[in-house]
């Protein structure tokens, strides 16, 4: 049974109808299938389903994210690669079923990757806490990076989470600091690890494996801070803000495309992911062959740097710098007493007479 969202409703009614043309057997017995009523139904659907998704606001574009008929982390790693070895646990706490882990093949070359996982059913998405991340899978991820980095195994991440587990007991463990470290291990990989979001992209439970060096978003997922709902209670009291809170945040695929956030937007079918998975499959196989082979002949540090220089350009010539060229030298602007004492502690022959100096200008603050 197909679902449909709420302003689906007139492609849900002709969808219907279609299915009476195409069954024989219907109220007034065996009838022949008209072939062209047919045909020309798919066309109205089509262009009905047209019209509808191009012009979705940034709230429907969120419900398509979201669609419990969209595939999921699961699905693609079936489909896309070969022999893969699912891994446990985090070595500290346990298992979290709400990441999929392990080693695989892609076109016969050892691939890392991670999905973050929501579940096709109910029970599979209380089994998958929705694929809201929990501390252990954060350090599970880690573990699998770092051993990815070790053995120069390229790393393939699906994100797809509401956000990181708000529970007690996550917060208790250090969902914070996981999450921090998370990060701090992407950035540091000398492997190349692209990001490829499916669905929901939600604040730092997403970021968290998605500081990559590409990070890719299929046409009509979305990318974010927090929820619309969140934003929309947070700034107007009022959680039915939702399409206003979804315009401000800019969350969709081509407006972050705009600010340099996402480096790629995968086309998805006519009506999204979940009306032709086998179409969405083979948009995503192309993105990432295509990608792997950009940073073949790249060493480590060419990996580092050239993450580095990605992520250094987000919002330049945006209203905070309109320098865009190669940013591998930035460094932090110094005010002039942070110069003074760098100069002096920088030269162990006057550390003695600066210490002296310091311990004079406190002496007269405090007299003063």
């Amino acid at each position: 049974m197909k679902n449909y969202l709420n302003f689906e409703n007139e492609v849900k009614e002709l969808e219907a109808e279609l299915e009476g043309l195409k069954d024989p057997y219907n109220k007034e017995g065996i009838s022949e299938v008209d072939t062209d009523e047919i045909a020309s139904y798919e066309d109205k659907i089509n262009d009905k389903l047209k019209k509808i998704y191009s012009n979705l606001n940034p709230w429907q574009t969120t419900q398509v994210a979201r669609h419990e008929d969209r595939p999921k982390a699961k699905y693609f790693i079936e489909n896309l690669f070969d022999d893969f070895i699912s891994l446990s646990g985090d070595r500290f706490y346990g298992e979290d079923n709400s990441v999929i882990a392990g080693f695989a093949k892609f076109r016969n070359k050892s691939i890392l990757v991670i999905g973050q996982e929501k579940g096709e059913n109910l029970e599979e998405r209380l089994d998958r806490n929705f694929g809201m991340m929990r501390p252990e899978g954060y350090r599970k991820s880690i573990r699998l990076m770092e051993l990815a980095n070790k053995f120069n195994i390229p790393i393939i991440t699906f994100i797809d989470t509401p956000g990181a587990y708000p529970g007690v007991g996550a917060e208790e463990r250090g969902q914070a600091e996981a999450i921090a470290r998370s990060i701090e291990t992407c950035m540091k990989l000398k492997v190349p690890n692209i990001s490829i979001i499916i669905g929901e992209g939600g604040s730092g439970g997403a970021i968290a494996l998605a500081s990559a060096s590409k990070v890719i978003m299929l046409e009509n997922a979305i990318y974010s801070v927090i929820s619309p709902e969140g934003c929309a209670t947070i700034l107007w009291r009022d959680p039915k803000k939702t399409l206003e809170a979804a315009k401000a945040m800019k969350l969709t695929s081509k407006e972050l495309f705009d600010l340099n956030i996402v480096d790629e937007i995968i086309e998805e079918p006519l009506g999204g992911a979940h009306r032709d998975r086998e179409k969405t499959l083979e948009n995503i196989n192309s993105s990432i062959l295509k990608n792997l082979e950009y940073f073949e002949g790249m060493n480590g540090d060419e990996v580092i740097l050239q993450r580095k220089n990605k992520f250094l350009q987000i919002g330049r010539g945006r209203g905070f710098s309109t320098n865009t060229e190669n940013d591998s030298n930035l460094s932090l602007r110094k005010n002039n007493m942070t110069d003074f004492v760098e100069k002096i502690t920088n030269n162990k022959k006057n550390l003695l007479v600066g210490l002296v100096l310091i311990l004079m200008l406190a002496a007269i603050i405090y007299l003063l």
